[in-house]
């Protein structure tokens, strides 16, 4: 019974943690990552998806690595700030436009980029969670 109770714990914390960080790069674009997607805006979609899926892969390397929750928690959190870090040096390093304002006026071409951004930095902090 206890194993079930802390799957049960782990699952709700692992989509507690993934709509936080979706919830949080929402708060980093000007615009509305729902209200684009209504639009059919694909380059906000692949960011988003982008997005979710280096949150998830962060998620998915500390849940297996830790047997505390809490440092599945604390894993998850600097892997994510290493994911924000990724990319405002992303936008730094893209000097002359504004990413989120080529997504917004759905350049796909930025999209794939920041999607494979994240995706990469996702996978290459993950192999430092310990």
């Amino acid at each position: 019974m206890t194993v079930v109770i802390n799957i049960v714990v782990s699952v709700g914390v692992i989509i507690l943690l993934q709509l936080l960080g979706m919830l949080i790069f929402s708060w980093m674009t000007p615009f509305r990552d729902m209200e684009e997607l209504k639009k059919g805006n694909v380059a906000v979609a692949l960011a988003l998806g982008g997005k979710f899926l280096a949150t998830a892969i962060i998620i998915g390397i500390a849940a297996y690595t830790n047997t505390s929750i809490w440092f599945m928690i604390l894993w998850f959190a600097v892997g994510y700030v290493c994911l924000i870090a990724a990319y405002w040096i992303f936008e730094l390093v893209t000097p002359g436009f504004t990413i989120s304002e080529h997504l917004k006026q759905g350049n796909v071409a930025v999209g794939v980029l920041l999607c494979f951004v994240f995706i990469g930095t996702a996978f290459a902090i993950s192999s430092l969670i310990i």
